[in-house]
């Protein structure tokens, strides 16, 4: 039985989390955590999540369960990543982190702290997204020398970032396939007189509205033809499923930083 810890439980993400905790016969919720001064702290984890009492106390840490915890899941916000690698580094736990939006330096954190304890890390947890992934290497292998290449995304008014984690992950499969540096031949938005495409370029258009769970859409159009692949989310219950399916896939595992292909065995 692997014993899970939940950060930031209060949140979108945190709720589905310990549903799918609950729903999972081989896992059990031992610890879930909101930030210091919350009005959750003292709640029970499972009435916050509207799933029934589940005798697990909110806290403003998981040091009060430490003990218990197999592994950590993050879903919290890029702000608190060091902190909360840093607990995870000191009481040698493995951490499933799926906060988006992060930047260079908040990487190389995550690269440094997986040398010490082993991590999943993935824009995006759904087995479908992963194996999208997986197709648009393949599209891209065919077409990309010949086709424009654009990814669209959408995601409800809450969401911070974008393009999503989602939509980079999918450009930078596409770019590494194809020889490209993302870097470099990324466009985000166009507006006015832009002048025609350069094919080399890989362009990202984003939506946010109302309570859109997550949809992206890699285009590759050619002049005749086009191919779209695309993947559509209508719960975040197919998010948190797949991060308790890494926790699970992490026991044991040697220090490293792991992505969701490889939990799946796509790598």
């Amino acid at each position: 039985m692997t014993g899970i810890g939940i950060l930031g439980a209060n949140g979108r993400m945190g709720r589905v989390l310990i549903d799918a905790a609950h729903l999972d016969a081989n896992v059990t919720l031992v610890a879930a955590s909101v930030r210091e001064g919350s009005n959750w702290i003292g709640m029970d984890a499972g009435e916050l999540a509207g799933i029934g009492k589940q005798n697990v106390e909110i806290t403003s840490s998981l040091e009060h369960n430490a003990a218990e915890i197999d592994v950590v899941i993050d879903f919290t916000l890029p702000d608190v990543l060091e902190q909360n690698l840093a607990w995870c580094v000191k009481n040698n736990k493995a951490i499933v982190i799926g906060t988006t939006g992060l930047n260079d330096k908040q990487k190389e954190m995550l690269r440094l702290a997986s040398t010490k304890i082993p991590i999943v890390f993935a824009a995006n947890y759904s087995v479908g997204v992963n194996l999208m992934l997986n197709l648009v290497r393949q599209a891209a292998k065919t077409m990309g020398d010949s086709a424009d290449i654009e990814i669209l995304e959408a995601h409800h008014r809450f969401k911070k970032d974008a393009p999503s984690g989602t939509a980079m992950a999918i450009g930078e499969a596409i770019a590494d396939e194809i020889g490209r540096d993302l870097n470099q031949c990324a466009v985000y938005g166009r507006e006015g007189d832009t002048g025609e495409r350069k094919h080399e370029t890989i362009g990202f258009a984003t939506v946010r509205a109302g309570d859109v769970v997550g949809e992206h859409t890699a285009l590759f159009a050619d002049i005749g033809e086009r191919l779209e692949i695309t993947h559509k989310a209508s719960s975040r219950l197919t998010f948190a499923k797949g991060a308790i399916t890494a926790a699970k896939w992490l026991i044991g595992k040697p220090s490293g930083l792991y992505s969701m292909q490889d939990v799946l065995g796509f790598n």
